[in-house]
């Protein structure tokens, strides 16, 4: 746990990384998934993700 908070210099774990590039922790993620920038993160990087389970989310924490 200590090596991955040292490794992105962030304090919480869970981290999430994209293409080797540091996201962001739980609340970052949290919000970029609400607001849907992380839909556009995974489409601009090629990640395949689930855009009807995004939307679901999306629809529940509205």
């Amino acid at each position: 746990r200590q090596g991955i908070k040292d490794y992105s210099d962030w304090p919480t774990i869970p981290q999430l990384y994209v293409k080797g590039e540091f996201v962001g922790g739980c609340d970052i993620i949290t919000e970029m998934t609400l607001s849907g920038e992380l839909d556009q993160l995974f489409a601009d990087k090629g990640v395949a993700f689930d855009k009807d389970a995004a939307e679901k989310i999306r629809e529940h924490n509205a």
